[in-house]
């Protein structure tokens, strides 16, 4: 949780991948509810197909019904965490604390779309250029190095050049 300038609370969905350690989603709102969790849920599970189990805290919005039946459908298990013990959720606590010190505790937010927009260009420095101490200082989604375009040979004089990017993650 985090405040914008005018003393607002806004939340935020912190979804990590325990094996890569990264941030695949971080989804901003006012108030979160069992609904954002389904929405941005079904998103990661059309992307990366759905896990085979899930870890969080015991918020209302991951305890619900709805939740809970639609990962049930899936196959996807759940691992709550006992109330009070986060280190049974450490990667996730470890994030919290490098979003906090990295992130939130360096900007002011004048507005939730605000928020919203630096909040996630951190998490792609996060992803693809932020080393991390346990993956031999890289980052968990770095962008692929490719070589520079070579010009074309032939084009009335022209010279085309094309540039392909890949980005991993979101």
């Amino acid at each position: 949780m985090d405040r914008t300038h005018d003393g607002k609370a806004f939340r935020m969905l912190n979804i990590i991948d325990e094996f890569s350690r990264e941030s695949l989603a971080i989804h901003i709102r006012r108030k979160l509810n069992s609904q954002d969790v389904l929405h941005v849920l079904g998103k990661l599970f059309l992307r990366h197909g759905p896990p085979e189990h899930i870890r969080s805290d015991n918020g209302p919005e991951f305890v619900a019904d709805a939740v809970r039946e639609w990962l049930g459908r899936l196959n996807v298990k759940t691992l709550y965490i006992e109330p009070g013990s986060p280190w049974e959720n450490g990667y996730y606590e470890s994030f919290n604390g490098k979003l906090r010190d990295e992130c939130l505790n360096r900007e002011i937010f004048y507005s939730l779309r605000e928020a919203q927009i630096l909040i996630e260009q951190w998490r792609v420095f996060y992803n693809t250029e932020r080393p991390h101490s346990s993956l031999g200082y890289r980052p968990p989604a770095p962008k692929a190095i490719l070589p520079p375009p070579i010009p074309a040979a032939y084009g009335a004089g022209r010279i085309v050049q094309s540039q392909v990017q890949v980005h991993a993650g979101f």
